[in-house]
Protein backbone atom coordinates (compact mmCIF):
# COMPACT_ATOMS: atom_id res chain seq x y z
CA UNK A 1 0.00 0.00 0.00
CA UNK A 2 1.09 3.57 -0.64
CA UNK A 3 0.28 6.25 1.94
CA UNK A 4 -0.17 9.96 1.33
CA UNK A 5 -0.43 12.10 4.47
CA UNK A 6 -1.65 15.69 4.76
CA UNK A 7 -0.09 17.87 7.50
CA UNK A 8 -0.67 21.44 8.63
CA UNK A 9 2.01 23.71 10.00
CA UNK A 10 -0.47 26.12 11.44
CA UNK A 11 -1.26 24.65 14.90
CA UNK A 12 -4.16 27.08 15.42
CA UNK A 13 -6.10 25.57 12.52
CA UNK A 14 -9.16 23.56 13.50
CA UNK A 15 -8.16 19.91 13.47
CA UNK A 16 -11.55 18.89 12.13
CA UNK A 17 -10.76 20.77 8.90
CA UNK A 18 -7.67 18.66 8.29
CA UNK A 19 -8.27 15.73 6.00
CA UNK A 20 -7.72 12.31 7.43
CA UNK A 21 -4.76 10.33 6.26
CA UNK A 22 -5.40 8.96 2.78
CA UNK A 23 -4.27 5.46 2.01
CA UNK A 24 -4.65 4.09 -1.51
CA UNK A 25 -2.84 1.38 -3.50
CA UNK A 26 0.30 2.59 -5.22
CA UNK A 27 -0.92 1.31 -8.60
CA UNK A 28 -4.10 3.37 -8.26
CA UNK A 29 -2.08 6.42 -7.20
CA UNK A 30 0.24 6.07 -10.20
CA UNK A 31 -2.76 5.72 -12.51
CA UNK A 32 -4.40 8.85 -11.09
CA UNK A 33 -1.14 10.78 -11.36
CA UNK A 34 -0.69 9.65 -14.95
CA UNK A 35 -4.25 10.68 -15.82
CA UNK A 36 -3.77 14.07 -14.16
CA UNK A 37 -0.60 14.71 -16.14
CA UNK A 38 -2.30 13.58 -19.35
CA UNK A 39 -5.24 15.97 -18.90
CA UNK A 40 -2.85 18.75 -17.98
CA UNK A 41 -0.87 18.16 -21.17
CA UNK A 42 -4.06 18.06 -23.25
CA UNK A 43 -5.09 21.45 -21.84
CA UNK A 44 -1.63 22.84 -22.62
CA UNK A 45 -1.91 21.55 -26.21
CA UNK A 46 -5.34 23.15 -26.57
CA UNK A 47 -4.10 26.48 -25.20
CA UNK A 48 -1.16 26.40 -27.58
CA UNK A 49 -3.44 25.56 -30.49
CA UNK A 50 -5.68 28.55 -29.73
CA UNK A 51 -3.26 31.13 -28.34
CA UNK A 52 0.26 29.88 -29.07
CA UNK A 53 2.56 30.41 -32.00
CA UNK A 54 2.26 27.98 -34.90
CA UNK A 55 5.97 27.95 -35.72
CA UNK A 56 7.90 24.86 -34.66
CA UNK A 57 11.30 26.51 -34.97
CA UNK A 58 13.61 25.09 -32.31
CA UNK A 59 16.61 26.88 -30.77
CA UNK A 60 18.49 24.91 -28.07
CA UNK A 61 18.67 26.68 -24.71
CA UNK A 62 22.47 26.31 -24.71
CA UNK A 63 22.93 27.41 -28.32
CA UNK A 64 26.24 29.36 -28.49
CA UNK A 65 24.85 31.36 -31.40
CA UNK A 66 22.22 32.91 -29.12
CA UNK A 67 23.11 36.42 -28.00
CA UNK A 68 23.10 37.19 -24.27
CA UNK A 69 22.08 40.47 -22.64
CA UNK A 70 25.42 40.78 -20.86
CA UNK A 71 23.87 41.19 -17.41
CA UNK A 72 25.84 38.41 -15.73
CA UNK A 73 27.39 39.65 -12.51
CA UNK A 74 30.36 37.89 -11.02
CA UNK A 75 30.96 37.69 -7.31
CA UNK A 76 28.62 38.66 -4.47
CA UNK A 77 25.40 40.20 -5.76
CA UNK A 78 24.74 41.86 -2.39
CA UNK A 79 27.74 44.15 -2.64
CA UNK A 80 26.65 47.62 -3.63
CA UNK A 81 28.67 49.11 -6.46
CA UNK A 82 30.18 52.53 -5.98
CA UNK A 83 28.63 55.22 -8.07
CA UNK A 84 30.99 56.93 -10.47
CA UNK A 85 30.37 59.97 -12.62
CA UNK A 86 31.79 60.94 -15.96
CA UNK A 87 31.29 63.77 -18.40
CA UNK A 88 30.15 62.97 -21.93
CA UNK A 89 30.44 65.38 -24.84
CA UNK A 90 29.27 64.99 -28.42
CA UNK A 91 28.72 67.06 -31.54
CA UNK A 92 25.62 67.04 -33.71
CA UNK A 93 24.43 68.93 -36.77
CA UNK A 94 21.72 71.51 -36.41
CA UNK A 95 18.52 70.67 -38.21
CA UNK A 96 18.07 72.47 -41.50
CA UNK A 97 21.77 73.05 -42.11
CA UNK A 98 22.25 70.09 -44.43
CA UNK A 99 20.28 68.74 -47.35
CA UNK A 100 17.95 65.92 -46.34
CA UNK A 101 18.44 62.58 -47.98
CA UNK A 102 15.45 61.43 -50.03
CA UNK A 103 13.57 58.27 -49.12
CA UNK A 104 14.97 55.35 -51.12
CA UNK A 105 12.28 53.74 -53.29
CA UNK A 106 12.44 50.46 -55.10
CA UNK A 107 12.32 50.74 -58.87
CA UNK A 108 8.98 49.74 -60.35
CA UNK A 109 9.01 46.53 -62.44
CA UNK A 110 10.37 47.15 -65.93
CA UNK A 111 8.04 44.61 -67.59
CA UNK A 112 4.88 46.56 -66.72
CA UNK A 113 3.43 48.68 -69.55
CA UNK A 114 3.89 52.43 -69.21
CA UNK A 115 1.16 54.98 -69.89
CA UNK A 116 2.87 58.33 -70.42
CA UNK A 117 1.27 61.57 -69.27
CA UNK A 118 3.12 64.75 -70.26
CA UNK A 119 2.52 67.82 -68.11
CA UNK A 120 3.71 71.04 -69.72
CA UNK A 121 4.43 74.06 -67.54
CA UNK A 122 1.88 76.85 -67.53
CA UNK A 123 2.63 80.19 -69.11
CA UNK A 124 4.19 81.41 -72.35
CA UNK A 125 7.01 79.11 -73.52
CA UNK A 126 7.89 81.06 -76.68
CA UNK A 127 11.64 80.93 -77.22
CA UNK A 128 12.13 78.47 -74.34
CA UNK A 129 14.63 75.67 -74.84
CA UNK A 130 14.01 72.21 -73.40
CA UNK A 131 17.02 71.18 -71.31
CA UNK A 132 15.70 67.95 -69.78
CA UNK A 133 12.74 66.50 -67.98
CA UNK A 134 11.74 65.23 -64.55
CA UNK A 135 10.23 61.75 -64.52
CA UNK A 136 8.02 60.45 -61.74
CA UNK A 137 6.61 56.91 -61.84
CA UNK A 138 3.70 55.68 -59.73
CA UNK A 139 2.22 52.21 -59.62
CA UNK A 140 -1.45 52.29 -60.64
CA UNK A 141 -4.26 49.78 -61.02
CA UNK A 142 -7.41 49.58 -63.17
CA UNK A 143 -10.00 46.98 -62.18
CA UNK A 144 -10.70 44.25 -64.71
CA UNK A 145 -13.52 45.06 -67.08
CA UNK A 146 -16.03 42.73 -68.68
CA UNK A 147 -16.54 43.02 -72.43
CA UNK A 148 -18.52 41.23 -75.12
CA UNK A 149 -16.68 39.37 -77.87
CA UNK A 150 -18.85 39.56 -80.95
CA UNK A 151 -18.30 36.98 -83.70
CA UNK A 152 -19.59 38.19 -87.07
CA UNK A 153 -19.76 35.46 -89.73
CA UNK A 154 -20.91 36.69 -93.10
CA UNK A 155 -23.00 34.27 -95.17
CA UNK A 156 -22.38 33.90 -98.88
CA UNK A 157 -24.55 32.37 -101.57
CA UNK A 158 -22.31 30.48 -103.96
CA UNK A 159 -22.92 30.80 -107.69
CA UNK A 160 -24.72 28.14 -109.66
CA UNK A 161 -26.78 27.18 -106.61
CA UNK A 162 -23.83 25.52 -104.89
CA UNK A 163 -25.20 26.44 -101.51
CA UNK A 164 -24.53 28.91 -98.71
CA UNK A 165 -21.20 29.17 -96.85
CA UNK A 166 -20.28 30.96 -93.64
CA UNK A 167 -17.24 31.11 -91.37
CA UNK A 168 -16.77 28.33 -88.80
CA UNK A 169 -17.36 29.37 -85.21
CA UNK A 170 -14.41 28.30 -83.02
CA UNK A 171 -15.08 25.52 -80.51
CA UNK A 172 -16.40 26.94 -77.26
CA UNK A 173 -15.77 25.48 -73.79
CA UNK A 174 -19.53 25.25 -73.25
CA UNK A 175 -21.37 24.45 -76.52
CA UNK A 176 -24.18 26.95 -77.17
CA UNK A 177 -23.10 28.80 -74.03
CA UNK A 178 -22.42 32.52 -73.84
CA UNK A 179 -19.42 32.48 -71.46
CA UNK A 180 -15.94 32.73 -72.93
CA UNK A 181 -12.83 30.89 -71.70
CA UNK A 182 -11.40 34.07 -70.16
CA UNK A 183 -14.44 34.71 -67.97
CA UNK A 184 -14.80 31.05 -66.98
CA UNK A 185 -11.12 30.83 -66.03
CA UNK A 186 -11.33 34.04 -64.02
CA UNK A 187 -14.33 32.76 -62.03
CA UNK A 188 -12.79 29.38 -61.19
CA UNK A 189 -9.33 30.74 -60.39
CA UNK A 190 -10.95 33.34 -58.13
CA UNK A 191 -12.64 30.57 -56.15
CA UNK A 192 -10.00 27.84 -56.00
CA UNK A 193 -6.84 29.96 -55.89
CA UNK A 194 -8.00 33.27 -54.42
CA UNK A 195 -10.75 31.65 -52.28
CA UNK A 196 -13.62 33.90 -53.42
CA UNK A 197 -16.94 31.99 -53.24
CA UNK A 198 -19.24 32.22 -56.23
CA UNK A 199 -21.80 34.35 -54.37
CA UNK A 200 -19.16 37.01 -53.64
CA UNK A 201 -18.17 37.08 -57.29
CA UNK A 202 -21.84 37.58 -58.21
CA UNK A 203 -21.83 40.69 -56.01
CA UNK A 204 -18.64 41.94 -57.67
CA UNK A 205 -20.17 41.56 -61.14
CA UNK A 206 -23.21 43.55 -59.99
CA UNK A 207 -20.94 46.51 -59.26
CA UNK A 208 -20.17 46.49 -63.00
CA UNK A 209 -23.90 46.40 -63.81
CA UNK A 210 -23.67 42.78 -64.97
CA UNK A 211 -26.13 40.34 -63.39
CA UNK A 212 -25.03 36.69 -63.39
CA UNK A 213 -26.90 34.37 -61.05
CA UNK A 214 -25.04 31.97 -58.77
CA UNK A 215 -26.99 29.04 -60.26
CA UNK A 216 -25.70 29.99 -63.72
CA UNK A 217 -22.11 29.98 -62.48
CA UNK A 218 -22.68 26.58 -60.88
CA UNK A 219 -23.98 25.28 -64.21
CA UNK A 220 -20.89 26.65 -65.96
CA UNK A 221 -18.68 24.96 -63.39
CA UNK A 222 -20.44 21.64 -63.87
CA UNK A 223 -20.01 21.82 -67.67
CA UNK A 224 -16.32 22.76 -67.48
CA UNK A 225 -15.65 19.85 -65.12
CA UNK A 226 -17.30 17.51 -67.65
CA UNK A 227 -14.98 18.95 -70.28
CA UNK A 228 -11.90 18.46 -68.07
CA UNK A 229 -12.84 15.00 -66.77
CA UNK A 230 -10.80 13.06 -69.42
CA UNK A 231 -7.74 15.13 -68.44
CA UNK A 232 -8.44 14.33 -64.76
CA UNK A 233 -8.46 10.61 -65.63
CA UNK A 234 -5.16 11.03 -67.47
CA UNK A 235 -3.68 12.63 -64.35
CA UNK A 236 -4.84 9.66 -62.26
CA UNK A 237 -3.28 7.16 -64.65
CA UNK A 238 0.00 9.06 -64.69
CA UNK A 239 0.27 9.42 -60.92
CA UNK A 240 -0.39 5.70 -60.39
CA UNK A 241 2.61 4.96 -62.62
CA UNK A 242 4.90 6.91 -60.29
CA UNK A 243 7.23 4.76 -58.20
CA UNK A 244 7.11 7.15 -55.22
CA UNK A 245 4.04 8.92 -53.81
CA UNK A 246 3.31 11.08 -50.79
CA UNK A 247 -0.21 10.76 -49.32
CA UNK A 248 -2.27 12.80 -46.88
CA UNK A 249 -5.92 13.58 -46.27
CA UNK A 250 -7.95 16.64 -45.29
CA UNK A 251 -11.63 17.02 -44.33
CA UNK A 252 -14.25 18.93 -46.33
CA UNK A 253 -17.79 19.59 -45.02
CA UNK A 254 -20.47 18.52 -47.51
CA UNK A 255 -24.11 19.53 -47.50
CA UNK A 256 -26.30 16.53 -48.36
CA UNK A 257 -29.91 15.43 -48.03
CA UNK A 258 -28.72 12.35 -46.13
CA UNK A 259 -28.18 14.42 -42.98
CA UNK A 260 -30.89 17.03 -42.66
CA UNK A 261 -29.63 20.07 -40.76
CA UNK A 262 -26.11 18.67 -40.44
CA UNK A 263 -22.97 18.52 -42.54
CA UNK A 264 -21.42 15.33 -43.81
CA UNK A 265 -17.68 15.16 -43.18
CA UNK A 266 -16.03 14.05 -46.41
CA UNK A 267 -12.31 13.82 -47.17
CA UNK A 268 -9.95 14.79 -49.93
CA UNK A 269 -7.20 12.17 -50.19
CA UNK A 270 -4.21 13.90 -51.74
CA UNK A 271 -1.49 12.06 -53.70
CA UNK A 272 1.71 13.80 -54.81
CA UNK A 273 4.51 12.52 -57.02
CA UNK A 274 7.70 14.52 -56.21
CA UNK A 275 9.49 13.27 -59.31
CA UNK A 276 6.65 14.09 -61.75
CA UNK A 277 5.49 17.19 -59.79
CA UNK A 278 1.92 15.97 -60.13
CA UNK A 279 -0.82 16.40 -57.49
CA UNK A 280 -4.06 14.39 -57.48
CA UNK A 281 -7.05 14.98 -55.16
CA UNK A 282 -9.43 12.04 -54.72
CA UNK A 283 -12.67 12.79 -52.88
CA UNK A 284 -14.08 10.10 -50.60
CA UNK A 285 -17.09 10.18 -48.28
CA UNK A 286 -15.08 8.94 -45.29
CA UNK A 287 -11.61 8.73 -43.79
CA UNK A 288 -11.72 4.94 -43.76
CA UNK A 289 -9.26 2.70 -45.53
CA UNK A 290 -11.67 1.90 -48.39
CA UNK A 291 -10.70 5.07 -50.27
CA UNK A 292 -6.92 4.62 -50.49
CA UNK A 293 -7.29 0.85 -50.73
CA UNK A 294 -9.42 1.18 -53.87
CA UNK A 295 -7.30 3.96 -55.37
CA UNK A 296 -4.03 2.07 -54.85
CA UNK A 297 -5.28 -1.45 -55.59
CA UNK A 298 -2.97 -1.76 -58.62
CA UNK A 299 -0.17 0.49 -57.39
CA UNK A 300 3.45 -0.67 -57.20
CA UNK A 301 5.94 1.58 -55.45
CA UNK A 302 6.76 3.54 -52.31
CA UNK A 303 4.18 5.38 -50.22
CA UNK A 304 5.10 8.09 -47.71
CA UNK A 305 2.47 8.87 -45.07
CA UNK A 306 1.96 10.11 -41.53
CA UNK A 307 1.20 7.72 -38.65
CA UNK A 308 -2.52 7.32 -39.39
CA UNK A 309 -3.35 3.64 -38.79
CA UNK A 310 -5.32 3.29 -42.03
CA UNK A 311 -2.04 3.13 -43.93
CA UNK A 312 -0.92 0.08 -41.94
CA UNK A 313 -2.81 -2.14 -44.40
CA UNK A 314 -0.12 -1.40 -46.99
CA UNK A 315 2.70 -2.47 -44.68
CA UNK A 316 1.89 -6.13 -45.40
CA UNK A 317 1.53 -5.61 -49.15
CA UNK A 318 4.40 -6.94 -51.31
CA UNK A 319 3.55 -4.24 -53.86
CA UNK A 320 4.10 -1.24 -51.57
CA UNK A 321 6.95 0.02 -49.42
CA UNK A 322 5.92 2.39 -46.61
CA UNK A 323 7.81 5.49 -45.49
CA UNK A 324 6.79 7.73 -42.62
CA UNK A 325 7.08 11.48 -42.12
CA UNK A 326 9.89 12.76 -39.90
CA UNK A 327 8.14 16.13 -39.47
CA UNK A 328 5.21 14.46 -37.69
CA UNK A 329 7.58 12.72 -35.26
CA UNK A 330 9.43 15.97 -34.67
CA UNK A 331 6.15 17.75 -33.92
CA UNK A 332 5.44 15.34 -31.07
CA UNK A 333 8.66 16.32 -29.29
CA UNK A 334 8.05 20.00 -29.99
CA UNK A 335 4.72 19.66 -28.15
CA UNK A 336 6.55 18.01 -25.24
CA UNK A 337 8.93 20.91 -24.56
CA UNK A 338 6.86 22.17 -21.62
CA UNK A 339 6.48 18.64 -20.27
CA UNK A 340 10.11 17.46 -20.22
CA UNK A 341 12.40 20.12 -21.65
CA UNK A 342 15.63 18.16 -21.22
CA UNK A 343 14.48 15.08 -23.15
CA UNK A 344 12.51 17.09 -25.72
CA UNK A 345 15.47 19.37 -26.43
CA UNK A 346 17.78 16.41 -26.95
CA UNK A 347 15.36 14.86 -29.44
CA UNK A 348 14.79 18.13 -31.30
CA UNK A 349 18.55 18.59 -31.57
CA UNK A 350 18.82 15.21 -33.32
CA UNK A 351 16.04 16.20 -35.74
CA UNK A 352 17.89 19.45 -36.33
CA UNK A 353 21.00 17.52 -37.35
CA UNK A 354 19.01 15.36 -39.78
CA UNK A 355 17.34 18.34 -41.42
CA UNK A 356 20.65 20.19 -41.73
CA UNK A 357 21.95 17.26 -43.81
CA UNK A 358 18.91 17.56 -46.09
CA UNK A 359 19.36 21.32 -46.36
CA UNK A 360 23.03 20.94 -47.30
CA UNK A 361 22.13 18.42 -50.01
CA UNK A 362 19.54 20.81 -51.44
CA UNK A 363 21.84 23.82 -51.39
CA UNK A 364 24.54 21.86 -53.21
CA UNK A 365 21.95 20.58 -55.72
CA UNK A 366 23.05 16.98 -55.21
CA UNK A 367 21.81 14.18 -57.45
CA UNK A 368 19.75 11.35 -55.96
CA UNK A 369 22.81 9.11 -55.75
CA UNK A 370 24.93 11.82 -54.10
CA UNK A 371 22.18 12.49 -51.57
CA UNK A 372 21.97 8.78 -50.73
CA UNK A 373 25.72 8.64 -50.09
CA UNK A 374 25.58 11.76 -47.92
CA UNK A 375 22.80 10.26 -45.82
CA UNK A 376 24.71 7.00 -45.42
CA UNK A 377 27.75 8.90 -44.18
CA UNK A 378 26.10 11.51 -41.93
CA UNK A 379 22.42 10.73 -41.29
CA UNK A 380 22.56 7.03 -40.43
CA UNK A 381 24.94 7.53 -37.42
CA UNK A 382 22.57 10.21 -36.04
CA UNK A 383 19.57 7.90 -36.51
CA UNK A 384 21.32 5.01 -34.73
CA UNK A 385 22.29 7.19 -31.79
CA UNK A 386 18.78 8.65 -31.58
CA UNK A 387 17.15 5.20 -31.65
CA UNK A 388 19.39 3.93 -28.85
CA UNK A 389 18.59 7.00 -26.73
CA UNK A 390 14.82 6.58 -27.16
CA UNK A 391 14.96 2.92 -26.13
CA UNK A 392 16.95 3.87 -23.03
CA UNK A 393 14.48 6.62 -22.07
CA UNK A 394 11.28 4.64 -22.65
CA UNK A 395 11.19 2.86 -19.23
CA UNK A 396 11.77 6.16 -17.42
CA UNK A 397 8.86 8.19 -18.81
CA UNK A 398 5.13 8.02 -18.16
CA UNK A 399 3.36 6.51 -21.19
CA UNK A 400 0.63 9.19 -21.13
CA UNK A 401 3.03 12.10 -20.77
CA UNK A 402 3.73 14.12 -23.91
CA UNK A 403 7.35 13.04 -24.05
CA UNK A 404 6.29 9.43 -23.46
CA UNK A 405 3.78 9.67 -26.31
CA UNK A 406 6.43 11.22 -28.55
CA UNK A 407 8.93 8.44 -27.88
CA UNK A 408 6.30 5.70 -28.33
CA UNK A 409 5.05 7.26 -31.57
CA UNK A 410 8.54 7.62 -33.02
CA UNK A 411 9.74 4.15 -32.04
CA UNK A 412 6.51 2.61 -33.35
CA UNK A 413 7.21 4.07 -36.81
CA UNK A 414 11.01 3.88 -36.66
CA UNK A 415 11.56 1.33 -39.46
CA UNK A 416 9.49 3.52 -41.81
CA UNK A 417 11.02 6.77 -40.55
CA UNK A 418 14.63 5.80 -41.24
CA UNK A 419 13.81 4.15 -44.58
CA UNK A 420 14.22 7.46 -46.43
CA UNK A 421 17.99 6.87 -46.34
CA UNK A 422 17.61 3.85 -48.67
CA UNK A 423 17.02 5.97 -51.77
CA UNK A 424 18.12 9.48 -52.69
CA UNK A 425 14.75 10.07 -54.39
CA UNK A 426 12.90 9.79 -51.09
CA UNK A 427 12.26 12.88 -48.94
CA UNK A 428 12.71 13.04 -45.18
CA UNK A 429 9.05 14.05 -44.71
CA UNK A 430 5.86 14.52 -46.69
CA UNK A 431 5.66 18.29 -46.27
CA UNK A 432 5.29 18.69 -50.03
CA UNK A 433 1.88 17.04 -50.00
CA UNK A 434 0.85 18.92 -46.85
CA UNK A 435 1.62 22.18 -48.66
CA UNK A 436 -0.77 21.11 -51.42
CA UNK A 437 -3.55 20.80 -48.83
CA UNK A 438 -3.25 24.36 -47.52
CA UNK A 439 -5.44 25.95 -50.24
CA UNK A 440 -8.25 23.58 -49.20
CA UNK A 441 -7.99 24.75 -45.59
CA UNK A 442 -8.12 28.39 -46.71
CA UNK A 443 -11.04 27.64 -49.00
CA UNK A 444 -13.02 26.03 -46.17
CA UNK A 445 -12.86 29.29 -44.23
CA UNK A 446 -14.40 31.17 -47.15
CA UNK A 447 -16.92 28.99 -48.94
CA UNK A 448 -17.45 26.83 -45.80
CA UNK A 449 -18.71 23.63 -47.48
CA UNK A 450 -19.38 21.78 -50.73
CA UNK A 451 -23.00 21.76 -51.85
CA UNK A 452 -23.05 18.02 -52.62
CA UNK A 453 -20.81 14.97 -52.97
CA UNK A 454 -20.69 15.69 -56.72
CA UNK A 455 -19.62 19.25 -55.94
CA UNK A 456 -16.83 17.95 -53.68
CA UNK A 457 -15.65 15.67 -56.51
CA UNK A 458 -15.56 18.61 -58.92
CA UNK A 459 -13.61 20.64 -56.34
CA UNK A 460 -11.12 17.76 -56.08
CA UNK A 461 -10.60 17.94 -59.84
CA UNK A 462 -9.89 21.69 -59.75
CA UNK A 463 -7.57 21.43 -56.77
CA UNK A 464 -5.65 18.66 -58.59
CA UNK A 465 -4.97 20.82 -61.63
CA UNK A 466 -4.31 24.10 -59.84
CA UNK A 467 -2.06 22.55 -57.15
CA UNK A 468 -0.06 20.91 -59.93
CA UNK A 469 0.27 24.31 -61.63
CA UNK A 470 1.69 25.71 -58.40
CA UNK A 471 4.22 22.87 -58.08
CA UNK A 472 5.40 23.58 -61.64
CA UNK A 473 5.49 27.40 -61.24
CA UNK A 474 2.77 27.84 -63.88
CA UNK A 475 0.41 30.83 -63.78
CA UNK A 476 -2.94 29.07 -63.22
CA UNK A 477 -5.21 31.50 -65.10
CA UNK A 478 -3.11 31.24 -68.26
CA UNK A 479 -3.04 27.43 -68.05
CA UNK A 480 -6.78 27.02 -67.45
CA UNK A 481 -7.80 29.48 -70.17
CA UNK A 482 -5.49 27.84 -72.71
CA UNK A 483 -6.60 24.30 -71.81
CA UNK A 484 -10.36 24.85 -71.89
CA UNK A 485 -9.88 26.59 -75.25
CA UNK A 486 -7.90 23.70 -76.75
CA UNK A 487 -9.40 20.61 -75.13
CA UNK A 488 -12.65 20.48 -77.18
CA UNK A 489 -10.55 19.79 -80.31
CA UNK A 490 -7.76 17.78 -78.63
CA UNK A 491 -7.31 14.07 -79.37
CA UNK A 492 -7.48 11.76 -76.36
CA UNK A 493 -4.00 10.40 -77.13
CA UNK A 494 -2.58 13.93 -76.81
CA UNK A 495 -4.30 14.93 -73.57
CA UNK A 496 -1.12 14.24 -71.56
CA UNK A 497 0.43 17.29 -73.19
CA UNK A 498 -2.18 19.49 -71.50
CA UNK A 499 -1.23 18.40 -67.96
CA UNK A 500 0.78 21.17 -66.26
CA UNK A 501 4.13 19.28 -66.10
CA UNK A 502 4.13 18.80 -69.92
CA UNK A 503 2.03 21.80 -70.96
CA UNK A 504 3.27 24.48 -73.34
CA UNK A 505 1.31 27.62 -74.11
CA UNK A 506 -0.47 27.57 -77.46
CA UNK A 507 0.95 29.85 -80.13
CA UNK A 508 -2.56 31.20 -80.74
CA UNK A 509 -3.08 32.27 -77.12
Amino acid sequence: MFAVSLTCKDKQMNKESIADLITIPKSEYDSLKSDLLYYKFEIEKLKRLIFGQKSERFVPSNDPAQLTMGFEIEGNNNIESKEETETLTYTRKKSGTSEKNGHARLALPAHLPRVEVTIEPEGDLTGAKKIGENITEILEYKPGKLFVKKFIRPKYLLPEDKGIVTGMLPSLPIPKGNAGPGLLSHIFISKFVDHLPFYRQVQMFKRQDVVISESTINDWFREICKLLNPLYEKAKGKILKSTYLMVDETPIPVKTSEKEGAMHKGYHWVYFSPKDKLVYFDYQKSRGRAGPEEFLKDYYGTLQTDGYTVYDIFDKSPRITLLSCMAHARRKFDEALNNDRERAEYALTQFQKLYKIERDAKEKEMSYEERKLLRKKEAIPVLCEFETWMKEQLPSVLPKSLVGQAINYTLGLWPRLKRYTDNGLYEIDNNFVENSIRPVALGRKNYLFAGSHEGAERAAMMYSFLSTCKKNNIEPYTWLMDVITRIPDCKYSQLDLLLPPDWKLSENF
